[in-house]
Order: C-alpha cells, then structure tokens, then sequence
C-alpha cells in the first residue's frame, strides 16, 4: 500500500534535530513566548518577505485574531470562497461577522476575481482569499479590488508555505496571511501551531496582545484578548525544519511536474500546471466524474487517497442557514475531487506506480 501520508516518515530525516531541540526547550524550563518563539517569527518573516510573523495556537486562530484585530462592526460582510475548508468560514462567523460566497474558477478552483465586484456591498469590509491547494490566488487582481473599495485583503495561506504570485511572496501580497503549521502541512509542527504574517506594524503590535489575553505587560490587559500563543517546543520543532522547507517544495513540483506531464487518463481532470514553480503543491488534486469507482479502483491496486472536500460547507450541518444558496460550480468540485498522494518521501518507483495504475484505470 502506498499510503496518502505517513507523517513517521516525512519527520524521519529531521528527527535528531527535532529530539534535540525539544530536549533543549525542556531543560531550559521555559515553555511559553521565549527564545525559540522569537527565532521561529524573525525566521518566518525573514523567508515570507515580510516585517512581522506572530506565532499563535493554530490557523484558525490566525485568521479570528486578524478579524478581531480589525474590529469590524458587527454583521459586517467579509468575501469567502465557497470552495474552502470550514476554518476559512468559521473565523468570520465565530466574530459576528457575515461571510459571502463567491464561486471558484472551475479550473484553478480558486476564489473568482471577476465574480467579486458583483457581491460587494456597503457592509463588505474585507476580502478573504485561500490558497487552496498550495496554489496563491489572483492575488493581483484581488488587491486592486480590494483598493477599489477600501477593502481589507486577509488571506488564509494555511496550505501555502512559500508559494508565490509573479515572483513575490503570496503571503505579503495583502493586508496580512494567516498560516497554520498542521502535522499535515509543508511546514508541519508536531501538534497544533500557527502564525499570522503582516508587514503592517501597528496590526503586528495588536495581535502581540490580542494573542495573549489582550496583554504584553503581565496583568496589564489593554485588549479583550484570547489566549493563543505559539509554544516553545512547537516553535523548536518549526526551527529545525524551516531551512528545509525550499528543497522540500522544490520535491513536491518534481513530483507535480512527472503527474502533469506522464497522468494522461481521459476522464481525470488535473490541476493546472502554469503556475507550477510558484506553487507549493500542497496538495495535488484531481477530478473524476465517477469519483467512487476511481478511489475504489486505486485503493484495489494499493494506493491510498484523500478527498479535500467531500461536502461544501454550505451543506454542512453547522451551516444549515446557507443550504438555500446556488453554488453550483462548487458542489461540483467537491463531488468530484481526489487528492492522489503528494508528500517529499515518495520515491521514483512510486511516482511511476501511481501513475502507471492511474492510466490503466478502465470502467469497462
């Protein structure tokens, strides 16, 4: 079985560092906002091209403290993609806010620029755009929008460590970027983790309270803050694997690279591949009409897949309000996607069997 992810593996060439540095954190007997906090922040702005990184508990607390650190009005309109994960809609919701969807691109299946206009009213405050996929959005076209209409861009880049648009950082490409260091992720922790990117100080100061009780003197609270602090052992763990994270992506385009140009499947749906050196190919996802037969198929001769999404999130139980809506470009990419195995520790021989069974694949 060639498995989707094995996160054993994917650490295994770090794990010395990893079991030193977690080492060096628990004899040093502090645990909380210290010194390898403040390696990981100078170090993340320093490879996102940015003047600020504020490490907090996870993603979604990166995009909620954003929001909050806005202070909209409540019931004011933030701009979402419908095709997400729930984390993008949950920090709208969680503040009082209103998320408004707009359709993807069918074929980036990314948040549509030219779909955005036409949703903007006077309580639209800012646009959310995600990186879905490993994949920056327009963000070009997004910006001048978003200066168009006075209008706050706040991206979540959860699955987009180093990706580019033309050449620049995505991630400094808008008000500020929400990242989040999932197992799972480029840049994985070994537990929860996150950060927001901002080149907007007065924001960066913000979030600094905001993240810790509303606090930066202890007791002295100048904000209603939460408490979402990056920890010390997730920080070290983050340190010893970011100087890797370039070659880890440059392994993840090879692999995209032999998917786009050996996959050859009528019926299969591949993502585009003109952007293929700015993206990080978080994920390498594919679309089939037949989608069950197809994961059946795969998983018969051994290769295990995900789907990212399996059902929109207007569809969801914890969404029931917005069931009524029309998307009908995104309920056809969630019931269509597959995600085929994409991480840095598959090998030649393995690239070649997934592709080789996928092209083979036969409904007859």
């Amino acid at each position: 079985m060639i498995p989707f992810l094995d996160l054993r593996q994917i650490n295994a060439p770090h794990q010395a560092a990893i079991e030193a540095a977690v080492q060096q954190v628990v004899r040093s007997g502090w645990y909380v906002l210290g010194q390898e906090v403040q390696v990981f922040e100078k170090s993340f702005a320093d490879f996102c091209e940015a003047e600020h990184c504020v490490g907090v508990a996870n993603g979604l607390d990166a995009l909620q403290l954003i929001l909050q650190a806005y202070d909209f009005p409540k019931g004011s309109e933030v701009i979402i993609p419908a095709n997400t994960y729930i984390a993008s809609v949950l920090s709208v919701s969680f503040l009082g806010l209103t998320p408004v969807w707009v359709e993807p691109d069918a074929t980036t299946m990314l948040l549509n620029p030219s779909l955005i206009e036409k949703k903007i009213t006077k309580k639209t405050k800012a646009i959310m755009p995600v990186h879905l996929y490993g994949r920056s959005c327009e963000m070009t076209a997004i910006g001048k929008i978003a200066e168009k209409y006075g209008l706050k861009v706040i991206t979540d880049a959860a699955q987009a460590h180093g990706a580019k648009h033309q050449g620049s950082r995505a991630a400094i490409l808008g008000d500020a970027s929400a990242f989040s260091f999932y197992p799972t992720k480029n840049l994985g922790a070994l537990g929860d983790a996150g950060a927001v990117v901002t080149s907007d100080g007065e924001l960066a100061e913000k979030l600094r309270h905001l993240r810790n009780y509303g606090s930066l003197k202890k007791y002295v609270n100048e904000y209603q803050g939460i408490n979402s602090r990056l920890d010390e052992i997730q920080a070290a763990v983050l340190n010893v694997k970011l100087p890797h994270l370039n070659a880890e992506n440059e392994r993840r385009r090879q692999i995209a690279r032999r998917y786009l140009q050996e996959i050859n499947l009528p019926d299969l749906t591949l993502p585009p591949g003109d952007q293929i050196e700015d993206d990080v190919w978080h994920l390498f996802v594919v679309r089939h009409p037949r989608r069950e037969a197809f994961i059946q198929y795969l998983e018969h001769h051994g290769i295990q897949t995900n789907i990212h999404y399996p059902l929109p999130i207007h569809h969801q139980k914890a969404y029931l309000e917005y069931r009524h809506l029309s998307l009908p470009i995104t309920e056809q990419i969630h019931r269509e996607v597959i995600s085929l195995p994409l991480n840095t520790v598959l090998t030649e021989e393995e690239i070649t069997l997934i592709i080789n069974i996928v092209n083979l694949y036969s409904e007859n």
